[in-house]
């Protein structure tokens, strides 16, 4: 396990990334599949977790790891769409 699934194992990260990303995808209305939904909200939640990490603050746990997801996720989709355009 690395460091940015603090207390939460693989299966569970990908479960909870998977829920991070379809939150995300709903919030920012981008649409997207099952795993492009993980995808967004795994690699959203190591961003989120480095970013607020420089910033001293830890998110533990699994609800931590869903807001860290749901946070880098809709970050993301934000540079997606500004690189789209």
């Amino acid at each position: 396990m690395g460091m940015a699934f603090d207390g939460v194992g693989w299966l569970a990260a990908i479960i909870i990334g998977g829920l991070a990303g379809w939150l995300a995808s709903m919030f920012m209305n981008a649409g997207g599949g099952v795993l492009k939904n993980v995808i967004l909200g795994i690699v959203g939640a190591i961003l989120a977790s480095l970013v607020f990490g420089l910033l001293g603050i830890s998110f533990g746990g699994w609800i931590g790891y869903l807001i860290a997801g749901f946070i880098g996720a809709c970050i993301i989709i934000l540079i997606g769409r500004s690189v789209a355009r």
